[in-house]
């Protein structure tokens, strides 16, 4: 892949530019207990995705009002939780990196608009061009709409992108929108990347 052809960079939020893991776990594991879920399996399933559709995947056996009580319970757990929400390493250096080259950026996230102000604030990054939500879409991740949205808010061919991402999930959001993936973790993508200093060198240097 030649980052030379990258012509904006789409970033999922949390395990991405935002360490938020232990939130999230403490969260699933407050809410698994309150709906007799075993933890361990609703967060091997969780990862990367909005909640109403893992709540929707866990409990088919739920009708839609309380899908929706289930899903904002979920939330509800999150929203104070931010003692221990930071920055990813990398990330003041990948976005001034992403500044010097002159790179549109966006944040293309599975939490909703009141989570990612709260946690992005917490985790110190600065005011996000573009940032598209749980909220701004019809189907959360794997669905593509999100990284579509966020190409075309910055009009940008989905295929010039480059995405980031650190969940199965947003992998193949990101492959089903056509762009280019550079993925952490370990996961399969166009570019593996132990952290975003890798990339924010990667990047500088295709420039």
């Amino acid at each position: 892949m030649d980052l030379r052809d990258v012509r904006a960079v789409l970033l999922d939020m949390d395990g991405t530019l935002v360490d938020s893991d232990a939130a999230v776990e403490r969260a699933w594991a407050s809410w698994s207990a309150e709906y007799g879920m075993d933890a361990a399996a609703v967060l091997a399933v969780a990862h990367g995705r909005p909640s109403a559709g893992t709540i929707r995947e866990l409990r088919p056996d739920l009708d839609d009002a309380a899908l929706e009580t289930a899903a904002a319970r979920q939330l509800a757990l999150q929203y104070d939780d931010l003692s221990d929400v930071v920055a990813l390493p990398g990330m003041a250096r990948l976005l001034a990196v992403l500044a010097e080259r002159g790179l549109p950026w966006a944040v293309v996230t599975s939490a909703d608009r009141r989570l990612a102000a709260a946690r992005l604030a917490a985790a110190g990054v600065p005011p996000v061009p573009v940032l598209v939500t749980a909220e701004d879409v019809t189907t959360g991740k794997p669905d593509p709409e999100g990284y579509l949205r966020a190409a075309d808010l910055l009009g940008v061919d989905p295929a010039r992108c480059l995405v980031v991402e650190d969940a199965a999930a947003g992998i193949a959001a990101a492959r089903a929108a056509g762009a280019m993936v550079a993925a952490l973790r370990g996961l399969p993508g166009d570019l593996r990347i132990a952290d975003l200093d890798q990339l924010a060198d990667l990047l500088g240097a295709g420039s």
